[in-house]
């Protein structure tokens, strides 16, 4: 419940995710998971700290905005459900360090400027902690002090600033505050080969830069969870699959049950490890045994990212995505650029069906054989004809890739015909020959030439340029747009 520099517990309390050591900075394929630490809190706090005192005067914000103010914290505290504001006014350092210590060591901060010079006598004590900040500020009444903030991001500082009468940006703060903590919480599932750029996949660079612990999964696990899995529950999942399929084009009965049982033995590994996410290098091999395609839609739609072919790269970003927009991604190779149309095309044979969140429409679909082996079941999903997208990728734990398009078309593969992934999405997109030659933006590098690293692309229904800058501005991540 947000307090008012009220709440003495330390709600986020110490984490036992020390978990597994890793003695090299690649994962070995035949290491051992340890006993996996207890899930981590459904709720994080922000400390939202009002600077300086508000005023009914010139370059001051009055007392009665400052309630509204407050009042729009707990709507969005209600809003978006795991976070908890520590809400306090602080016109010095020292106030500044004690209300810092209630809210914990964790607690990133939403600075709301009150008055004139409130944020440059705050800010200092939470640069000091290296704590991530995004700044509130009211424009006109507000002051000058929003000027500080250019030069607080050239100094290396996470910041970032909302300058808007728009209470709704409090919540956009927030949620995107929230995911650096999350972040420190979380665990991943990994089967190897792993793929991405090469920091993604080194245990090491990950926990550092980002707070995530990558935990290897040894193969035989995934054998022993899918001989356990119960024959009526696998039964059952696959009905679901053919009652809610538009149309059940080639896959018999028994590969559907397959696929769901397939599905269900991942449920019991992200149980058992207690993980928030998970991603299988060796999707290709698992086919014969369960193709794991529509249980990578059936995680996505819950809000636990799963991303196929060992791309640690989209894995992370997904999880980033996960965390600041509450909705899935759509891992896609890049099918290729249509200059002729402006277009770019997005296809494989896994996708979520719920792009607007676990509590959103579920987009139709069809069930097919995979294109590649001529077998299984995999989900050919129809998005939104008209939907505004964003496309992104993290790369190397430093740089967000970025473009946006529009879905112009979401086609039906052909029966009879194997024309690449069964899912594909086609959007237009402001320059398409400058989106082919820029592919990368010179961020790549080296792993330019690395099939998996240049390849892969996150598709995201709705437009988050502006909020992927703010997140870069406060993980200290560089944003390039390709397109």
């Amino acid at each position: 419940m947000m307090c008012d520099c009220c709440s003495r517990r330390q709600f986020l309390a110490a984490s036992a995710l020390g978990g597994m050591a890793l003695a090299t900075n690649q994962l070995a394929a035949g290491g051992e998971a340890a006993s996996p630490p207890p899930a981590p809190p459904s709720k994080v706090r922000i400390c939202a700290i009002v600077a300086g005192a508000p005023r009914q005067r010139s370059w001051c914000v009055p007392p009665a905005k400052i309630e509204e103010i407050k009042q729009r914290l707990a709507e969005a505290e209600k809003n978006l459900g795991n976070v908890e504001f520590v809400v306090g006014q602080a016109s010095n350092a020292g106030q500044t360090a004690r209300l810092l210590e209630q809210a914990g060591p964790d607690a990133p901060v939403l600075a709301i400027s009150a008055n004139m010079f409130g944020l440059r006598r705050v800010m200092p004590v939470v640069f000091q902690q290296g704590r991530p900040a995004a700044v509130f500020h009211l424009p006109v009444i507000g002051g000058h002090d929003w000027c500080l903030v250019p030069p607080w991001l050239a100094e290396g500082h996470r910041v970032t600033l909302f300058n808007s009468t728009d209470y709704g940006e409090l919540e956009r703060a927030a949620a995107l505050l929230r995911v650096i903590p999350l972040l420190r919480q979380s665990r991943v599932l990994v089967s190897p080969p792993l793929k991405g750029t090469p920091e993604s996949f080194a245990p090491d660079q990950v926990k550092q830069r980002l707070g995530v612990e990558l935990v290897p999964m040894v193969d035989r696990r995934y054998d022993e969870a899918l001989a356990a899995v119960d024959a009526k529950v696998a039964e059952a999942e696959a009905k679901r699959w053919l009652d809610q399929a538009e149309r059940n084009v080639e896959p018999k009965r028994e590969d559907v049950v397959k696929a769901a049982r397939a599905g269900l033995a991942l449920d019991h590994l992200i149980a058992e490890n207690r993980v928030q996410g998970l991603s299988v290098g060796t999707c290709m091999r698992w086919l014969p045994r369960g193709f794991p395609c529509l249980g990578f839609s059936r995680l996505n739609d819950r809000g636990i990212p799963a991303a196929c072919d060992g791309d640690i790269d989209c894995l992370l970003t997904m999880l980033i995505c996960q965390y600041a927009f509450n909705r899935p991604g759509f891992l896609g190779n890049a099918a290729g650029v249509d200059t002729a149309r402006n277009a770019f095309h997005l296809s494989h044979c896994s996708a979520p069906l719920r792009m607007e969140g676990p509590d959103g429409p579920a987009a139709p679909y069809l069930l097919r054989r995979h294109a590649e082996v001529r077998g299984g079941a995999v989900p050919e999903v129809h998005y939104r004809v008209g939907q505004k997208v964003t496309f992104t990728k993290l790369i190397h734990l430093e740089t967000l890739l970025v473009f946006t398009g529009k879905i112009i078309e979401a086609p039906e593969v052909p029966e009879g015909t194997e024309r690449g992934c069964r899912t594909e999405l086609v959007a237009e997109v402001a320059d398409g020959s400058k989106l082919l030659f820029n592919w990368g933006g010179g961020a790549l590098g080296k792993s330019a030439k690395d099939y998996y690293a240049s390849l892969h692309r996150v598709a995201y229904y709705g437009d988050h340029v502006q909020s992927i800058r703010h997140l870069a501005r406060l993980m200290g991540l560089r944003v390039v747009e390709e397109g």
